[in-house]
């Protein structure tokens, strides 16, 4: 089974990493709803979130990349999501907020970021 997912966790394809330790790993999204929209990733292939045995331990390191964004972007909060219906591999959405954002965040209102604005974005987060 090819799994995308699972090639960023074994270091086979690039990502702009935020965090990282021996079970979970956290990037930026690629195609983000909002600067500084993340990702936090099991290592090991589950489907879903609740399919992760550890589960404390992966909203504990969610719960850190989301401490992050709050400092690094000022946000007022963090919204989550974990629809998964996307990508066949357990992940989470982490997005800063603002109050001025308006409604649940359904389409990217990020257009044409370069790598360097991602790699910018990502080291602004990883500060924290």
């Amino acid at each position: 089974m090819h799994c995308i997912f699972c090639e960023i966790a074994a270091g086979k394809k690039p990502c702009y990493k935020l965090y990282e330790d021996k079970d979970f790993l956290a990037f930026l999204d690629v195609k983000p709803l909002r600067i500084g929209h993340a990702l936090t990733i099991p290592k090991k292939h589950y489907r879903w979130v609740y399919d992760v045995p550890d589960f404390g331990g992966y909203f504990e390191a969610v719960k850190r990349v989301m401490l992050a964004q709050l400092r690094a972007f000022g946000a007022d909060s963090v919204s989550i999501g974990t629809v998964g219906h996307d990508i066949d591999h357990a992940h989470v959405h982490t997005i800063p907020r603002m109050h001025s954002d308006k409604g649940f965040v359904r389409e990217s209102n990020v257009k044409g970021i370069s790598a360097k604005e991602i790699e910018e974005t990502a080291e602004r987060i990883r500060k924290y």
